[in-house]
């Protein structure tokens, strides 16, 4: 026998299933707050494939990993636009620090149409953000 799902529980599923489907710009947004002593040291970027990306970012002055990761988005966000590309999605970032230096190895997948996945950037929106922060890109 099959119990009837109550008209409540049911809509508290649905709502939550669709709060998990939100997309990153209809979250609201923290504000910008760079960090005030960053040297970007620079980004060496390497080809895995034809879609694939690994950033090799350093900078001095992170306030910790989220400012390295940050860096890595932006150079990712860029390179995606470099090569005629809308999306890339945030695979890793692996961050050490040596001594003053921060650095960071983030991996990235570059599209031209909006990838299935929860880690996705819109490369314009990202590139505009890092603009703001005064983070600079590829």
């Amino acid at each position: 026998m099959q119990w009837p799902i109550p008209p409540l529980v049911a809509l508290c599923a649905a709502s939550l299933v669709l709060a998990g489907c939100a997309r990153d710009e209809d979250r609201p947004r923290r504000p910008l707050e760079p960090p005030r002593d960053a040297q970007y040291l620079g980004v060496d970027t390497r080809l895995l494939d034809n879609s694939m990306v690994s950033f090799q970012v350093r900078m001095r002055g992170a306030r910790g990993r989220e400012d390295v990761v940050a860096y890595a988005r932006c150079a990712g966000a860029q390179y995606a636009l470099i090569r005629g590309y809308s999306f890339a999605q945030h695979v890793r970032t692996t961050v050490e620090r040596r001594g003053d230096v921060w650095e960071g190895d983030g991996g990235f997948v570059i599209s031209p149409d909006l990838p299935l996945g929860l880690r996705n950037m819109d490369a314009e929106v990202i590139v505009d953000d890092c603009r703001e922060q005064g983070i600079p890109t590829v």
